[in-house]
């Protein structure tokens, strides 16, 4: 199953100067303090998931031009968030996992991007999209819209949700 869920919102136009010099940055706490957390609070233990995201800036011919790994510990129902901030972009995302006893659990993505366009000015977008999942499934998130254009450069935002008990059981 890796790699069959995909989301993207419309396709925005964006060259990579738009995109150029991304700053990323989490919008949680760290993966340690929320370890002590499960620690102190045994029964979250077993609720608990581990999403792991991989943000990157891919160019023409798939070249990977910026990269960055961050994993967080959660519980359903509780956003991670991460914000990637450019000179001509901003994009705040919330992805929120939610399991269901089925084992094809939900992650909904809340996206909201500001993007200055030459000669267009400042545009606002925002997205809220529910992605069916399971377990150590890739997901691929396209929150400008997939490379349709040689030029163009487009953001890509990786995710896997996986059981934080099964990883850090006894």
């Amino acid at each position: 199953m890796i790699g069959k869920g995909i989301a993207f919102i419309r396709k925005m136009s964006v060259t990579r100067a738009a995109i150029g010099g991304i700053l990323f940055l989490s919008l949680g706490a760290n993966i340690r303090a929320q370890e002590v957390m499960l620690e102190e609070l045994p029964n979250l233990r077993e609720r608990a998931v581990i999403m792991h995201m991989v943000s990157q800036i891919v160019e023409k011919n798939q070249q990977v031009v910026w990269d960055s790994e961050h994993s967080q510990v959660t519980l359903p129902g509780r956003p991670v968030g991460l914000k990637l901030v450019g000179p001509n972009l901003i994009v705040v995302a919330q992805f929120t996992p939610f399991l269901q006893h089925s084992g094809m659990h939900v992650l909904v993505a809340q996206v909201q991007i500001w993007i200055n366009l030459p000669n267009e000015g400042m545009r606002y977008h925002t997205t809220m999209q529910t992605i069916p999942l399971t377990f150590n499934e890739q997901i691929f998130f396209f929150p400008l819209g997939s490379v349709e254009e040689a030029e163009d450069a487009s953001i890509e935002i990786q995710l896997m949700i996986e059981p934080y008990a099964r990883r850090y059981s006894e």
